[in-house]
């Protein structure tokens, strides 16, 4: 062992366990179920699971595991594990094309769940028992504590509930990591006391994640850099977002429901999340908090310009480019950062405790509310729906944002009826495209209709979307539906590669 590699194992009883990953494969067998750290391309065990993929194409033989993650790996864990065929089950969010389509295709099983339910499921012993949990770490420390990266995610509960524990000891991250994490776990349900944080910069657990070194099996070292991020820079329409979204948060302020340091701030994950957040930048406010999952560019942006006070994370996913500069330049974020497991950064009873502005993306709302934030067509599994439920049940404001049309016009965002529900119209309160916004709070179903086609929707669009609600009003009912056409944009879509329909099918006349 050399001398870096020794200052990182610092418990000594640990220090003959390095094995390589090929190794360490060996271990895996047939039918297992593997709790690997990671959480959107952050933290996430590396080594291992690639020489799992290369077992498999060495052997030919059936060979199948388990794969519990915090959310979606690097492309090419999530992606050659999908093409190498070992993924019996995965859970619970991914976002690789060929995982996505063999999910579609029914060779993977795919459980999607709310980002703060599956430690509970494990704890609740709901699940399959975690035969390996493989965890990327910084260091391990004297007392035995695991050292997270850049994710802390479902790590902790993996650690705690597996059987056996196989560290990757990732020596391309810096030190400086170490003191960032802030490790907490409930006790089991009816057992537990309140969760203790009242304050987005609050610390109640450890630095690291508390392990039964007895179970450490082996230790792996790697040198593999997180992948990069992948989202894209604001455009024209993400701009008009954000001003809308700005525009809402003024008039709350002057109603008297928000000071002018808002609430703590949460964003979903991907590009229009991260480019709207983007809008703070040129904006008025300042001194502001952030309690999210995943802390993208923009929030590292804001802390560079001096309008975020504190941000609060379970993850770090940044661009090449930002984060060469932020992990160069750590030190300078150490006292405005924490990173904590998922199921508190996510945590329902926090959420509500410390009253969240909740923004996340929708693929499809429909004209009374509800949204879709994971199905294309209705059938089709994209992502999954990840902590946005955790947070649109939970927080103060429930914000949604999507732009208006896609694929060139070809498909409404604004639909007579989601084609899947992820978020009923109780959980969402504000719907944000670059057209405009509508304040869903306090409205009856039948308003909502009208704020959401007059101030969300594309005018290539409003005149079906109101003639498909003229039609329903004559049916009648709380939230009325013509049901034999509430599909009909997705089916005509299908068939004729577009949601427009002719003149004469607006009002079903030939």
């Amino acid at each position: 062992m050399n001398e870096s590699v020794f200052n990182l194992v610092r418990n000594e009883h640990l220090q003959d366990k390095i094995v390589t990953a090929e190794e360490a494969a060996l271990w895996i067998e047939h039918n297992m179920t593997l709790g690997l750290s990671g959480f959107t391309r952050a933290g996430d065990a590396k080594a291992i699971p690639m020489a799992l993929v290369e077992r498999a194409k060495r052997e030919k033989s059936l060979f199948k595991v388990n794969v519990f993650t915090g959310a979606s790996l690097g492309p090419e864990v999530d992606h050659f594990m999908a093409e190498a065929g070992i993924i019996n089950k995965r859970l619970p969010f991914q976002a690789d094309r060929s995982m996505r389509s063999k999910i579609n295709s029914g060779e993977i099983v795919y459980i999607d769940q709310h980002l703060s339910h599956t430690a509970e499921l494990i704890r609740n012993e709901v699940l399959e028992e975690i035969d390996f949990a493989i965890i990327e770490a910084l260091a391990i420390t004297e007392d035995g504590m695991i050292i997270p990266t850049t994710s802390v995610g479902n790590s902790a509960i993996f650690v705690q509930q597996a059987k056996n524990i196989i560290i990757e000891l990732n020596v391309s991250h810096p030190g400086s990591f170490e003191g960032i994490h802030d490790v907490y776990l409930p006790a089991k349900q009816g057992e537990r006391d309140p969760i203790p944080l009242k304050k987005v910069d609050d610390r109640i657990g450890t630095a690291g994640i508390p392990v039964d070194i007895e179970k450490i099996k082996g230790i792996v070292v790697t040198f593999q850099p997180d992948a990069a991020s992948t989202i894209v820079p604001p455009d024209e329409e993400t701009q008009e977002i954000a001003d809308h979204l700005l525009t809402f948060l003024r008039e709350e302020i002057k109603a008297g429901r928000l000071t002018e340091k808002l609430a703590p701030l949460q964003s979903g994950i991907g590009s229009v999340a991260n480019a709207v957040f983007h809008g703070f930048l040129d904006s008025e406010f300042s001194d502001l908090e952030v309690y999210s999952e995943v802390l993208q560019d923009a929030v590292f942006d804001l802390l560079d310009a001096g309008k975020i006070r504190f941000a609060s994370g379970c993850s770090i996913t940044l661009s090449e480019e930002k984060g060469q500069n932020v992990y160069q330049n750590l030190d300078k974020y150490r006292d405005k950062l924490v990173l904590r497991p998922q199921e508190i950064s996510n945590s329902p009873e926090i959420i509500r405790r410390l009253g969240l502005i909740s923004i996340n993306t929708a693929v499809e709302c429909d004209i009374y509310g509800n949204v879709n934030s994971t199905h294309i067509c209705g059938t089709k599994m994209m992502n999954g729906i990840g902590g946005s439920g955790d947070f649109a049940r939970n927080a103060k404001i429930s914000i949604f944002v999507t732009k208006s049309i896609a694929k060139h016009g070809a498909v409404s965002s604004i639909v007579p009826f989601v084609s899947h529900v992820d978020h009923t119209e109780h959980d969402v309160d504000v719907i944000i495209t670059e057209q405009g916004y509508a304040d869903l709070r306090g409205l009856s179903p039948r308003e909502r209709v009208q704020v959401i086609i007059t101030n969300c929707s594309h005018p290539m669009y409003r005149k079906q979307l109101l003639a498909y609600f003229e039609e329903a009003l004559e049916r009648g009912g709380q939230t009325p539906h013509v049901l034999e056409k509430a599909f009909s944009w997705h089916t005509n879509f299908a068939k004729n590669g577009t949601m427009l329909q002719e003149e004469g099918q607006l009002t079903g006349k030939h």
